[in-house]
């Protein structure tokens, strides 16, 4: 389902929470971290995955909370991020994913949460053509893009345009979804782990400018082909769980029938 909204002008709320993983972006993540503050989202946690520059230290002095995940990996990140959300047991009601390459809009963040709180669970921005600075997406993001959505919508009957970073989700749903996924599949997991717990999901149409420095997915051969491997075995993995789920259900209740048939013969 695709939802346009207005944007809004920006606002603060003290239950809304920016996730922004991190690595490798010291040239970039004040002026992200700031642009946030400025759209009003005062709820920053920047999570440095492993950088060997001073990302850590210009996110912190632009007035976000720093978390450290040594272990690569996106999902990792954001996993780390929510874990320290919830030991500072701090009041949250909606999570917002966004890059800290300087890709994105920020004051956009509002037509995401806006979107939630007209009756969503799961909002994602999608990177449309029209929107986008030349050269914002690579090849291999396109065709990736294009090759998850087709799978989602070929198994699931679903149809999805996009599985971009930035994003917003409802705390409660999250939970629910149990995330796994530790490297390049967790976009991917979430929209389709929203499709298996029937959330209501909803994308916007967003803008993408070209990322500062260096991509470590799109910008490499090993992060490239790594990434296409997690991406389509995580799309694999949740459906054979699904199926696995959906017999074994099937073979519990025939079992009970069987008990039941054998309880009215013995009487």
């Amino acid at each position: 389902m695709l939802k346009l909204v207005s944007q809004t002008e920006a606002r603060s709320r003290a239950d809304v929470v920016a996730i922004i993983p991190a690595l490798n972006e010291a040239a970039v993540i004040a002026t992200v971290v700031k642009q946030m503050r400025a759209a009003g989202f005062n709820n920053i946690v920047v999570c440095d995955n492993g950088s060997t520059d001073a990302t850590a230290e210009e996110a912190a002095t632009a007035g976000a909370l720093v978390v450290h995940e040594p272990r690569r990996g996106y999902g990792a990140a954001c996993l780390a991020a929510l874990s320290v959300i919830d030991a500072k047991q701090m009041s949250v009601s909606t999570v917002l994913f966004v890059d800290g390459d300087g890709s994105v809009k920020s004051a956009e963040a509002w037509a995401l949460v806006d979107t939630l709180n007209d009756g969503y669970d799961l909002v994602v921005g999608v990177r449309e053509k029209n929107q986008q600075e030349r050269n914002a997406l690579t090849w291999p993001q396109r065709m990736g893009n294009i090759v998850a959505c087709t799978m989602i919508g070929l198994i699931w009957r679903v149809k999805m345009r996009d599985l971009g970073p930035f994003r917003a989700i409802r705390m409660d749903a999250l939970r629910k979804l149990s995330m796994q996924d530790k490297k390049f599949g967790w976009t991917v997991e979430m929209q389709v782990k929203a499709i298996q717990h029937r959330l209501r999901y909803a994308e916007i149409p967003v803008s993408t400018r070209v990322r500062v420095g260096k991509s470590k997915i799109s910008g490499t051969v090993r992060g490239v082909i790594g990434a296409a491997i997690g991406i389509i075995s995580t799309i694999v993995k949740l459906r054979w769980a699904e199926w696995r789920s959906h017999h074994k259900n099937v073979a519990d209740r025939n079992a009970i029938k069987v008990i039941e048939v054998i309880k009215e013969v013995s009487f």
